[in-house]
């Protein structure tokens, strides 16, 4: 029995001693300059992985951010064009019917101008024919010593 609590001692004793040489193997290696640079070497590259990341995902935002805007612009520009389009329509529709107005009251114009003339001419010949005939009347009025009623 004692030999066995002699054995159980020494295999913890053992346990114990095999438990601290890795304990300080494994501080040890940890210390190394090694293992300190591939620490660094692995933590630099996780750093650059994710700087890459945000790098890549910033560009591709920036891109999108970039083709929306001139995909605005260009529809800023489409619907300027057509105002322009509509604009230069309107006005040349109001050129046109200003155009027209102007050519039917010069129309109109002539055509009083003309209406008045024919009247003036009317007004003249029938004067001339009223002085033509006076005499006549005259004539005949001294021969029949009547006058003609006025009406």
């Amino acid at each position: 029995v004692q030999n066995e609590v002699d054995l159980k001692l020494l295999e913890e004793e053992a346990a114990r001693r095999i438990e601290e040489a890795i304990r300080d193997n494994v501080v040890q290696k940890l210390n190394s300059e090694d293992v300190k640079m591939e620490i660094s070497r692995r933590i630099e590259q996780c750093r650059k992985k994710l700087f890459d990341g945000i790098a890549a995902q910033l560009k591709k935002e920036k891109e999108t951010a970039l083709m929306e805007a001139r995909q605005k612009e260009e529809q800023a520009r489409k619907e300027r064009e057509e105002l322009d389009r509509m604009l230069e329509e309107n006005r040349r529709r109001v050129e046109e019917a200003q155009k027209s107005f102007h050519k039917k009251e010069e129309e109109r114009q002539r055509e009083l101008e003309m209406i008045q003339r024919h009247k003036e001419e009317s007004a003249r010949r029938k004067k001339l024919e009223e002085e033509e005939e006076r005499p006549n009347i005259l004539l005949l009025c001294n021969k029949n010593k009547t006058w003609p009623k006025a009406s």
